[in-house]
């Protein structure tokens, strides 16, 4: 007998138990009924009644639970969480209403948010969660999208004189090296095939892609960042490309940044790269290539970061072209406001890799 027939034939035998199962029970309640009691046809229903599946739902209820367990799902602490719902607030999170339905608290548009942020549901699983329609869950990520696009100067900006003299002064003590200000690279992003000019999407390690430029001081903070390049887009071409190239005079100043050797150029002479190894590179040489690499690793663990905490940023297959950059741009912006020196990814504690996305 074939796989597929015993498969058949075992699950109806399934069925059939159960059937007698609740057969069995009928003939019991109607053996031992009383004569005046007359809701029989209403045991028997809920009898033959087939059990009802509970989804439990969540929702505003999460900022009832410990610190720890909020933490765990939403990737911010509750601190962190109000000092978003506030930003979003005073930009008009809570503004939008469609007429015949109750309007959704601001409160929950920015849990929903940061779920949306923090994990890989898609929107049918998310308006299960929190008890919405797909249409309304979708509706509701999108205006939070749109706002966080708008709010760069509140999560992201240069550093003043001070706040560079301190950089400075960390990443000598860091590398050696000093008038350091920041480390600058770029991060391949996955997506699929644009509808319109696709090819030009292609990197050099043969997937789709959307870059970011990211410019980090010493702490992994972002201080200047450049999204939406096709993923065929080199780094000095970005570079070149940004806004921070037009005013960089007047950004550093007589400060530099730490870059790889994709930035090697006379017109790049606010970068510090490592020169090639071409065997014959001398000691002070080699001295150098390796303070720049142990200064520039803040930007690779910065991307590893942020990709391990906004896993969103692992799934965006089926979002379009401005929607990426616009989730790209959020997740850069959450992830300088949940900086801090003394919080430790539970999953790698010895620091977040890049997950192989490097820009060559």
């Amino acid at each position: 007998m074939a796989a597929s027939t015993k498969a058949v034939l075992a699950l109806a035998l399934s069925e059939y138990k159960q059937l007698l199962d609740k057969y069995a029970v009928i003939l019991q309640l109607y053996n031992t009924v009383d004569e005046e009691e007359t809701d029989m046809s209403e045991r028997i229903f809920d009898v033959l009644q087939p059990e009802q599946r509970i989804i439990l739902k969540t929702g505003t209820e999460w900022l009832n639970m410990d610190d720890h367990t909020f933490a765990r799902n939403f990737h911010v602490t509750k601190p962190q969480f109000q000092h978003l719902l506030m930003k979003l607030q005073d930009n008009g999170i809570d503004k939008e209403h469609r007429e015949g339905l109750p309007p959704v608290p601001a409160t929950k548009k920015v849990l929903m948010f940061l779920w949306f942020m923090a994990n890989q549901n898609s929107l049918r699983e998310m308006s299960d969660k929190f008890d919405v329609s797909q249409s309304t869950a979708q509706r509701i990520i999108l205006q939070a999208l749109n706002i966080m696009s708008t709010m760069g100067l509140s999560f992201i900006f240069w550093p003043n004189a001070c706040e560079k003299a301190a950089s400075a002064a960390a990443f000598h003590r860091l590398c050696g090296l000093t008038g350091v200000i920041g480390a600058i690279d770029g991060c391949h992003f996955r997506m699929q095939r644009p509808p319109i000019r696709g090819g030009d999407y292609m990197n050099c390690k043969s997937f789709y892609s959307v870059l970011l430029q990211g410019i980090v001081d010493e702490r992994g903070r972002f201080i200047n960042i450049f999204a939406g390049p096709p993923g065929k887009v080199r780094d000095a071409r970005m570079l070149r490309a940004s806004n921070f190239y037009t005013t960089w005079e007047e950004k550093m100043g007589d400060y530099t940044l730490l870059a790889d050797s994709a930035y090697t150029g006379q017109e790049f002479p606010f970068v510090i790269s490592p020169k090639l190894d071409n065997g014959a590179l001398t000691e002070a040489e080699e001295l150098q290539n390796s303070s720049i690499s142990r200064g520039r690793v803040v930007v690779e663990q910065a991307f590893g970061r942020m990709k391990c905490k906004w896993r969103r940023l692992r799934d965006l297959q089926n979002t379009r072209i401005d929607g990426v950059v616009m989730i790209i741009m959020a997740a850069c912006f959450l992830h300088n406001m949940c900086i801090d020196a003394s919080e430790i990814c539970q999953e790698h504690p010895n620091g977040c890799p890049r997950q192989a996305d490097e820009n060559e």
